[in-house]
């Protein structure tokens, strides 16, 4: 279970100030993985990174309940200088898990080749989205924050995404932001819209797809 109580978050860009967050009051219920909705620069990936923990809010708080993964798309906290198979182990270790198994599962998942023992600093954007996607799914969390991740690569590698992150959805929740409504869809059974610093839960996510075809079409 994900609660927001009071959360606001707001930012000052060139002067303008700018509402992510409005005093939000609302629960992501625990086991439901949740497409979360907004058109661009509404303030998905910054509520992600507040939920994650490496954001703070203005004011307010995100109380969680089990634990929860850094966002999946966001590489931030992996080291330029070690490799990704040193990423990975170094991640096993804070997590509890077996660094072999944590290895063979990244290694095999993401992909990389010969780049999985090179410094993660000469990574391309899809290679470390596709390294941090393989470190997360690799740890059992009780909760998933998915940043557009599966759409990196081609169709063999999102067809694979998908598939270990169903298998993770039997026992474990998420929150999932992509632009692609088929991928909310497939990955998704309920749905939340941000929308000018207010945020929407539905438990259908058919609901809030269409809440939020609807504010598009609005321009």
């Amino acid at each position: 279970m994900i609660e927001f109580r009071d959360l606001t978050k707001r930012f000052f860009i060139r002067g303008q100030r700018k509402v992510v967050a409005d005093n939000i009051n609302l629960v992501f219920p625990a086991g439901r993985a949740v497409g979360l909705l907004g058109r661009n620069g509404a303030g998905k990936s910054t509520l992600l990174k507040m939920i994650a923990g490496t954001m703070d809010p203005t004011e307010g708080q995100i109380i969680s309940h089990g634990t929860i993964s850094w966002p999946v798309g966001f590489a931030g906290s992996f080291h330029g200088e070690l490799t990704g198979a040193q990423n990975a182990r170094f991640i096993a270790r804070i997590y509890g898990v077996d660094t072999e198994e944590m290895i063979d599962f990244v290694g095999d998942f993401a992909n990389l080749g010969g780049h999985f023992n090179l410094p993660f600093r000469t990574y391309s954007s899809g290679m470390k989205s596709r390294l941090a996607f393989g470190v997360s799914m690799a740890v059992p969390f009780d909760t998933y924050l998915v940043d557009e991740v599966t759409s990196v690569g081609d169709a063999a590698f999102r067809k694979k995404s998908g598939e270990v992150f169903r298998a993770r959805m039997e026992h474990a929740g998420a929150v999932v932001v992509s632009h692609g409504m088929g991928q909310i869809r497939e990955m998704c059974d309920a749905g939340a819209v941000l929308e000018n610093g207010k945020l929407y839960y539905y438990d259908d996510v058919n609901e809030a797809i269409d809440h939020h075809n609807g504010n598009m079409a609005k321009g």
